[in-house]
Protein backbone atom coordinates (compact mmCIF):
# COMPACT_ATOMS: atom_id res chain seq x y z
CA UNK A 1 0.00 0.00 0.00
CA UNK A 2 1.14 3.47 -1.06
CA UNK A 3 -0.90 5.96 1.25
CA UNK A 4 1.76 6.85 4.16
CA UNK A 5 0.85 9.17 7.19
CA UNK A 6 1.98 12.80 6.45
CA UNK A 7 5.25 12.99 8.64
CA UNK A 8 8.91 14.98 7.59
CA UNK A 9 9.92 11.49 6.54
CA UNK A 10 7.55 10.61 4.49
CA UNK A 11 7.44 14.38 3.25
CA UNK A 12 11.02 14.18 2.66
CA UNK A 13 10.63 10.30 0.65
CA UNK A 14 7.69 11.96 -1.55
CA UNK A 15 9.56 15.15 -2.56
CA UNK A 16 12.52 12.96 -3.86
CA UNK A 17 9.81 11.08 -6.35
CA UNK A 18 8.96 14.67 -7.09
CA UNK A 19 12.25 15.23 -8.39
CA UNK A 20 12.71 12.22 -10.08
CA UNK A 21 9.22 12.97 -12.22
CA UNK A 22 7.21 11.16 -10.29
CA UNK A 23 3.85 11.55 -8.74
CA UNK A 24 2.78 12.79 -5.30
CA UNK A 25 -1.03 12.77 -4.25
CA UNK A 26 -1.12 15.67 -1.55
CA UNK A 27 -3.40 17.36 1.07
CA UNK A 28 -4.23 20.79 0.58
CA UNK A 29 -6.88 22.77 2.55
CA UNK A 30 -8.97 22.39 -0.57
CA UNK A 31 -9.12 19.14 -1.81
CA UNK A 32 -6.08 16.72 -2.74
CA UNK A 33 -4.07 17.42 -5.41
CA UNK A 34 -2.02 14.93 -7.72
CA UNK A 35 1.64 17.05 -8.11
CA UNK A 36 4.79 16.33 -10.05
CA UNK A 37 7.44 18.83 -10.69
CA UNK A 38 5.73 21.80 -12.19
CA UNK A 39 8.61 22.44 -14.58
CA UNK A 40 9.31 19.11 -16.06
CA UNK A 41 6.73 18.61 -18.63
CA UNK A 42 7.32 14.98 -18.97
CA UNK A 43 6.43 14.65 -15.34
CA UNK A 44 3.29 16.94 -15.80
CA UNK A 45 2.32 14.66 -18.67
CA UNK A 46 2.01 11.77 -16.69
CA UNK A 47 -0.57 13.81 -14.48
CA UNK A 48 -2.56 13.71 -17.84
CA UNK A 49 -2.58 10.21 -18.71
CA UNK A 50 -3.24 9.23 -15.10
CA UNK A 51 -6.32 11.19 -14.51
CA UNK A 52 -7.56 10.50 -18.33
CA UNK A 53 -8.04 14.37 -18.25
CA UNK A 54 -8.07 16.48 -21.48
CA UNK A 55 -5.11 17.76 -22.73
CA UNK A 56 -6.65 21.47 -23.31
CA UNK A 57 -7.53 21.77 -19.62
CA UNK A 58 -4.81 23.47 -18.16
CA UNK A 59 -3.22 22.92 -14.53
CA UNK A 60 -2.31 25.16 -11.34
CA UNK A 61 1.11 25.49 -10.04
CA UNK A 62 1.43 25.25 -6.63
CA UNK A 63 4.74 27.94 -4.91
CA UNK A 64 5.60 28.11 -1.42
CA UNK A 65 6.65 31.17 -1.01
CA UNK A 66 4.65 34.60 -2.38
CA UNK A 67 7.84 35.77 -3.53
CA UNK A 68 8.11 33.25 -5.77
CA UNK A 69 5.15 34.61 -8.30
CA UNK A 70 7.82 36.65 -9.91
CA UNK A 71 9.26 33.77 -11.60
CA UNK A 72 6.33 32.56 -13.33
CA UNK A 73 4.45 36.07 -14.32
CA UNK A 74 5.95 38.97 -15.02
CA UNK A 75 3.00 40.91 -14.27
CA UNK A 76 3.22 43.83 -11.20
CA UNK A 77 -0.01 45.13 -9.77
CA UNK A 78 -1.39 47.22 -6.29
CA UNK A 79 -4.50 45.02 -6.64
CA UNK A 80 -2.50 41.78 -6.66
CA UNK A 81 -0.10 42.34 -3.96
CA UNK A 82 -3.05 43.01 -2.07
CA UNK A 83 -4.85 39.70 -2.77
CA UNK A 84 -1.19 37.61 -2.37
CA UNK A 85 -0.91 39.43 0.88
CA UNK A 86 -4.41 39.19 2.49
CA UNK A 87 -5.18 35.66 1.29
CA UNK A 88 -2.24 33.54 0.27
CA UNK A 89 -1.55 30.85 1.36
CA UNK A 90 -5.36 29.81 1.06
CA UNK A 91 -7.77 28.87 -1.35
CA UNK A 92 -7.14 31.51 -3.94
CA UNK A 93 -6.19 31.20 -7.43
CA UNK A 94 -4.75 33.67 -9.99
CA UNK A 95 -4.59 33.30 -13.62
CA UNK A 96 -1.76 35.67 -15.00
CA UNK A 97 0.30 35.95 -18.03
CA UNK A 98 3.46 33.26 -17.60
CA UNK A 99 7.32 33.69 -17.94
CA UNK A 100 8.91 31.60 -20.30
CA UNK A 101 10.27 29.33 -17.70
CA UNK A 102 6.38 27.34 -17.22
CA UNK A 103 5.92 24.58 -20.15
CA UNK A 104 3.36 25.05 -22.01
CA UNK A 105 1.45 21.62 -21.16
CA UNK A 106 0.78 23.19 -17.30
CA UNK A 107 -1.31 25.77 -19.24
CA UNK A 108 -2.66 23.76 -22.27
CA UNK A 109 -0.84 26.07 -24.65
CA UNK A 110 -2.28 29.26 -22.90
CA UNK A 111 -0.44 32.49 -22.33
CA UNK A 112 -1.55 32.29 -18.72
CA UNK A 113 -0.74 30.47 -15.81
CA UNK A 114 -3.14 29.17 -13.17
CA UNK A 115 -0.98 29.44 -9.46
CA UNK A 116 -1.67 29.46 -5.85
CA UNK A 117 0.46 29.23 -2.58
CA UNK A 118 -1.99 26.31 -0.33
CA UNK A 119 -2.58 26.71 3.03
CA UNK A 120 -1.42 23.53 4.32
CA UNK A 121 1.31 23.00 6.29
CA UNK A 122 1.67 19.26 4.36
CA UNK A 123 1.65 20.85 1.12
CA UNK A 124 4.15 23.66 2.13
CA UNK A 125 6.51 21.50 3.15
CA UNK A 126 6.40 19.12 0.03
CA UNK A 127 6.78 21.57 -2.60
CA UNK A 128 9.64 23.30 -0.18
CA UNK A 129 11.08 20.13 -0.12
CA UNK A 130 10.66 19.43 -3.67
CA UNK A 131 13.01 22.79 -4.46
CA UNK A 132 9.71 23.45 -7.53
CA UNK A 133 6.54 24.39 -7.86
CA UNK A 134 4.24 21.36 -8.11
CA UNK A 135 1.64 21.32 -10.68
CA UNK A 136 -1.24 19.77 -9.37
CA UNK A 137 -5.09 18.65 -9.79
CA UNK A 138 -7.27 16.86 -8.04
CA UNK A 139 -6.21 13.39 -7.10
CA UNK A 140 -8.89 11.90 -8.77
CA UNK A 141 -10.08 10.39 -12.26
CA UNK A 142 -11.26 13.48 -14.39
CA UNK A 143 -14.90 14.20 -14.08
CA UNK A 144 -15.48 12.22 -10.55
CA UNK A 145 -16.24 13.69 -7.12
CA UNK A 146 -12.77 15.47 -6.08
CA UNK A 147 -10.62 14.34 -3.19
CA UNK A 148 -11.00 15.40 0.51
CA UNK A 149 -9.47 12.29 2.11
CA UNK A 150 -6.44 10.08 1.50
CA UNK A 151 -8.92 6.71 1.24
CA UNK A 152 -10.92 8.77 -2.03
CA UNK A 153 -7.60 9.26 -3.53
CA UNK A 154 -6.31 5.71 -3.02
CA UNK A 155 -9.97 4.80 -4.53
CA UNK A 156 -9.64 6.28 -7.71
CA UNK A 157 -5.77 6.42 -8.26
CA UNK A 158 -4.52 3.26 -5.92
CA UNK A 159 -0.85 2.39 -7.03
CA UNK A 160 -1.18 4.84 -10.53
CA UNK A 161 0.78 7.55 -7.85
CA UNK A 162 3.66 6.69 -6.52
CA UNK A 163 2.83 8.01 -3.34
CA UNK A 164 -0.10 9.01 -1.11
CA UNK A 165 0.47 11.48 1.72
CA UNK A 166 -2.48 11.28 4.15
CA UNK A 167 -2.68 14.34 6.26
CA UNK A 168 -6.23 14.07 7.16
CA UNK A 169 -9.40 15.62 5.83
CA UNK A 170 -9.57 18.91 3.57
CA UNK A 171 -11.09 21.50 6.06
CA UNK A 172 -12.04 23.92 2.95
CA UNK A 173 -13.35 20.95 1.15
CA UNK A 174 -13.99 22.78 -1.98
CA UNK A 175 -11.76 23.67 -4.68
CA UNK A 176 -10.30 27.30 -4.81
CA UNK A 177 -11.66 30.41 -5.96
CA UNK A 178 -10.13 31.52 -9.77
CA UNK A 179 -10.07 34.66 -10.67
CA UNK A 180 -8.16 36.35 -13.78
CA UNK A 181 -6.17 39.77 -14.25
CA UNK A 182 -6.55 40.52 -17.39
CA UNK A 183 -6.30 44.44 -19.05
CA UNK A 184 -6.80 45.78 -15.57
CA UNK A 185 -9.63 43.93 -14.52
CA UNK A 186 -10.16 40.97 -12.68
CA UNK A 187 -12.56 38.37 -13.49
CA UNK A 188 -14.41 34.88 -11.48
CA UNK A 189 -13.73 32.18 -13.38
CA UNK A 190 -14.35 29.54 -10.62
CA UNK A 191 -15.92 30.59 -7.47
CA UNK A 192 -14.60 28.39 -4.61
CA UNK A 193 -13.20 28.22 -0.98
CA UNK A 194 -13.07 32.04 -1.20
CA UNK A 195 -16.13 34.49 -1.61
CA UNK A 196 -16.15 36.60 -4.35
CA UNK A 197 -17.58 39.07 -1.42
CA UNK A 198 -14.22 38.56 0.61
CA UNK A 199 -12.08 39.64 -2.33
CA UNK A 200 -14.47 42.13 -3.47
CA UNK A 201 -13.61 44.01 0.18
CA UNK A 202 -9.76 44.03 -0.81
CA UNK A 203 -9.77 45.13 -4.54
CA UNK A 204 -13.46 46.57 -5.27
CA UNK A 205 -16.01 45.00 -7.96
CA UNK A 206 -14.81 42.16 -10.06
CA UNK A 207 -16.27 40.90 -13.22
CA UNK A 208 -18.17 37.58 -14.31
CA UNK A 209 -15.42 35.64 -16.67
CA UNK A 210 -16.16 34.45 -19.74
CA UNK A 211 -15.96 30.52 -20.34
CA UNK A 212 -14.71 29.24 -23.16
CA UNK A 213 -15.70 25.15 -22.90
CA UNK A 214 -13.44 23.93 -25.76
CA UNK A 215 -10.13 26.35 -24.86
CA UNK A 216 -10.42 27.39 -21.10
CA UNK A 217 -7.35 29.62 -19.32
CA UNK A 218 -8.23 27.63 -16.07
CA UNK A 219 -9.54 24.06 -14.14
CA UNK A 220 -13.71 23.92 -13.32
CA UNK A 221 -14.75 25.50 -16.44
CA UNK A 222 -15.83 22.86 -18.08
CA UNK A 223 -20.16 22.03 -17.93
CA UNK A 224 -19.68 18.82 -16.38
CA UNK A 225 -16.93 17.46 -13.66
CA UNK A 226 -17.31 16.99 -9.54
CA UNK A 227 -19.92 14.12 -10.40
CA UNK A 228 -20.54 10.91 -8.25
CA UNK A 229 -20.95 7.84 -10.47
CA UNK A 230 -24.90 7.90 -9.27
CA UNK A 231 -27.15 10.46 -11.15
CA UNK A 232 -27.62 13.09 -9.15
CA UNK A 233 -30.30 15.31 -9.36
CA UNK A 234 -31.38 19.15 -7.58
CA UNK A 235 -34.01 17.60 -5.49
CA UNK A 236 -37.54 18.09 -7.16
CA UNK A 237 -40.71 15.66 -5.17
CA UNK A 238 -41.50 14.71 -8.87
CA UNK A 239 -38.76 12.62 -8.50
CA UNK A 240 -39.17 10.57 -5.43
CA UNK A 241 -40.36 6.92 -6.38
CA UNK A 242 -40.39 4.24 -4.35
CA UNK A 243 -39.26 1.70 -5.90
CA UNK A 244 -36.10 3.83 -6.38
CA UNK A 245 -33.38 3.34 -3.72
CA UNK A 246 -32.52 7.35 -3.25
CA UNK A 247 -30.23 8.67 -1.41
CA UNK A 248 -30.17 12.72 -0.43
CA UNK A 249 -28.25 15.73 0.96
CA UNK A 250 -29.87 18.46 2.51
CA UNK A 251 -28.47 21.41 3.51
CA UNK A 252 -29.70 21.83 6.84
CA UNK A 253 -32.55 19.25 7.81
CA UNK A 254 -34.95 16.78 6.52
CA UNK A 255 -38.17 17.94 6.56
CA UNK A 256 -39.94 15.17 3.78
CA UNK A 257 -41.46 12.18 4.99
CA UNK A 258 -40.06 9.79 2.04
CA UNK A 259 -38.22 6.45 3.12
CA UNK A 260 -34.53 7.35 1.77
CA UNK A 261 -32.32 4.87 1.95
CA UNK A 262 -29.56 7.57 3.47
CA UNK A 263 -29.81 11.21 4.65
CA UNK A 264 -26.49 13.21 4.77
CA UNK A 265 -26.89 16.99 6.34
CA UNK A 266 -24.36 19.45 5.08
CA UNK A 267 -24.85 21.37 7.83
CA UNK A 268 -27.36 21.11 10.87
CA UNK A 269 -26.67 24.81 11.99
CA UNK A 270 -26.84 25.93 8.56
CA UNK A 271 -23.23 27.50 8.21
CA UNK A 272 -22.02 27.87 4.54
CA UNK A 273 -18.32 27.11 6.08
CA UNK A 274 -19.34 23.72 7.10
CA UNK A 275 -21.49 22.86 4.17
CA UNK A 276 -18.60 23.21 2.01
CA UNK A 277 -16.18 21.26 3.73
CA UNK A 278 -18.54 18.50 4.12
CA UNK A 279 -20.07 18.63 0.17
CA UNK A 280 -17.72 15.92 -0.86
CA UNK A 281 -16.81 13.37 1.40
CA UNK A 282 -20.96 12.83 1.87
CA UNK A 283 -21.31 12.91 -1.70
CA UNK A 284 -18.59 9.94 -1.60
CA UNK A 285 -20.50 8.62 0.99
CA UNK A 286 -23.92 8.25 -0.85
CA UNK A 287 -22.04 7.03 -4.00
CA UNK A 288 -20.86 3.79 -2.03
CA UNK A 289 -24.51 3.18 -1.55
CA UNK A 290 -24.98 1.79 -4.90
CA UNK A 291 -28.04 3.86 -4.80
CA UNK A 292 -30.29 4.51 -8.00
CA UNK A 293 -30.32 8.37 -7.76
CA UNK A 294 -28.87 10.93 -5.67
CA UNK A 295 -31.10 14.06 -4.79
CA UNK A 296 -29.57 17.12 -3.95
CA UNK A 297 -31.27 20.73 -2.27
CA UNK A 298 -30.28 23.54 -3.48
CA UNK A 299 -27.87 26.36 -0.84
CA UNK A 300 -28.47 30.04 -1.31
CA UNK A 301 -26.00 31.24 -3.60
CA UNK A 302 -24.17 33.65 -1.28
CA UNK A 303 -20.28 33.37 -0.01
CA UNK A 304 -19.93 29.93 -0.14
CA UNK A 305 -22.68 28.85 -1.31
CA UNK A 306 -22.08 30.00 -5.05
CA UNK A 307 -18.94 27.38 -5.21
CA UNK A 308 -21.61 24.51 -4.00
CA UNK A 309 -24.08 25.15 -6.52
CA UNK A 310 -21.58 25.49 -9.11
CA UNK A 311 -19.93 21.87 -8.25
CA UNK A 312 -23.78 20.55 -7.71
CA UNK A 313 -24.38 21.94 -11.01
CA UNK A 314 -21.78 20.43 -12.61
CA UNK A 315 -22.19 17.39 -10.96
CA UNK A 316 -25.87 17.13 -12.28
CA UNK A 317 -24.82 17.68 -16.28
CA UNK A 318 -23.43 14.15 -16.26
Amino acid sequence: MNVYKANSDSIQQAAEIIKRGGLVAFPTETVYGLGADGLNPIAVAKIFEVKKRPSFNPLILHIADKDSLKKFSPIKNEKIDLLTEKFWPGPLTLVLPKTEIVPDIVTSGNPTIAVRMPDHPVALQLIEASGTPIAAPSANKFGHLSPTEAKHVEKYLGDKVDIILDGGKSFVGVESTIIQFHENEFYLLRPGGLSKEDIEKEIGKIKTGKVNPDKPNAPGQLPFHYSPQTPLKFFNRRLLNKKKKIGVLFFKENEIDFPFADVKILSPNGNLREAAANLFSHLHDLEKENLDLILVEPVEEKGLGRAIMDRLRKASNK
